[in-house]
């Protein structure tokens, strides 16, 4: 089984990776949504790793009127 996990980098989100990984057995691949918050982003795909994920997927969704519209 994979899981893509919505992932902030924060407690909650890491917590519930390692719990999906272990309660479910599942491969789980964390996706980050990069909307420009730079900061948070540094040293996210080692965190991920290293708390479980197979794989970390930064998408830059700056650009993308869908998102930026949102939050207006």
């Amino acid at each position: 089984m994979k899981i893509v996990l919505a992932y902030s980098g924060g407690l909650d989100t890491s917590v519930v990776l390692r719990w999906l990984k272990e309660n479910y057995l599942a491969e789980v691949i964390a996706f980050c949504a990069d909307i420009g918050q730079e900061e948070e982003l540094a040293g996210l795909e080692p965190k991920t790793l290293s708390t479980g994920a197979s794989k970390c997927i930064i998408e830059d969704l700056r650009e993308d009127s869908r998102v930026i519209s949102s939050f207006r």
